[in-house]
């Protein structure tokens, strides 16, 4: 974590808002040595960095296409190589499965998707939802297994982690227009499993990154109380309102800037974006990171607009 990210989370007046770009594998294995000249050409974005060396590398196995197993015998499948693969299988599509289960010996050092993403993956959407609408013991023993598998993962990642080293976490907790399950569950069965996985964290004297997409800003004041410092939620699902009404003042928020704009819309739309979010969200005391993830789908165009858009409005307070 760089000086000026430190003082925008603690509200500590940054020099510039911080800001970061994610780029696919699969915009690197469609644009090549076009989107190189473009990351060379905005060196301040990208710390002098240029892009992979292989334009066809993926960093993780769930980006190639095809099917692999995880350490939970969950069956991810990708139609589209260098982007994310879904879960198809399944291991515990019936109830009774679960009085059964044993976590795996296998560490997997938390990957995105790690508490409630995992009981979906674990049992399937559908079979969850029920499972929470009924509420039967089985529910219960299932958070407490992944909880407890996950508290071992916090440790490995402790251990692994320097002095005061932010850790990241990435668990989507929300639909496109609400959470799945109502808020009063979510802080029965998940609430003390976030606070205990980041109270771990906090105790052993990290900072808290959380990533979670979807429409979650009912519960943002919740995962605070868990011990995220930056939370990391997606600008459409929510609203830029919502969110202002949540966040600004009380958690630091790099905000996901709309991926679901970017292929779509016009440089000048995106630059509008951008600045709209700085305005909403920013202030010159901090509490506002941008973050920008572009795939294939993100005309070139649009990508410069991106890249010159971030440059444009993160200095918007630092005279002030």
């Amino acid at each position: 974590m760089d000086s000026d990210q430190l003082k925008a989370m603690t509200y500590q007046r940054p020099s510039r808002i911080p800001v970061s770009v994610g780029i696919l594998p699969s915009a690197w294995m469609k644009y090549r040595d076009a989107l190189r000249e473009l990351v060379r050409s905005h060196p301040d974005l990208f710390n002098g960095k240029t892009g992979p060396d292989d334009y066809n590398q993926v960093w993780r196995e769930s980006y190639r296409a095809g099917d692999h197993v995880d350490a939970w015998g969950c069956v991810w499948s990708n139609v589209h190589e260098g982007r994310e693969a879904i879960v198809t299988g399944h291991p515990l599509p019936r109830r009774e499965d679960i009085r059964t289960l044993v976590m795996p010996a296998e560490d997997d050092n938390m990957p995105h998707g790690f508490m409630y993403l995992r009981l979906a993956d674990l049992r399937g959407f559908e079979e969850v939802m029920v499972d929470f609408a009924e509420e039967p013991p089985e529910l219960q023993r299932l958070i407490d297994i992944v909880l407890q598998y996950n508290l071992r993962q916090v440790e490995l990642r402790l251990a692994q982690s320097g002095p005061g080293e932010m850790v990241h976490f990435g668990d989507d907790l929300g639909m496109q227009t609400s959470l799945p399950i109502s808020p009063a569950k979510w802080r029965k069965y998940l609430k003390p499993c976030y606070a205990a996985i980041y109270g771990r964290v906090r105790q052993a004297g990290h900072p808290v990154y959380m990533h979670t997409d979807g429409h979650i800003h009912e519960i943002i004041p919740d995962l605070v109380e868990c011990g995220v410092q930056v939370v990391n939620p997606q600008v459409r699902a929510n609203g830029l309102e919502n969110l202002s009404a949540v966040c600004k003042g009380k958690v630091c928020v790099d905000l996901d800037l709309d991926r679901q704009l970017f292929p779509f819309a016009t440089p000048d739309q995106i630059d509008r974006h951008i600045e709209q979010c700085v305005r909403t969200l920013g202030s010159p005391q901090g509490g506002l990171w941008l973050k920008a993830e572009i795939d294939d789908g993100v005309p070139l165009e649009n990508v410069e607009a991106v890249f010159r858009g971030l440059e444009k409005y993160r200095g918007m307070f630092s005279a002030a």
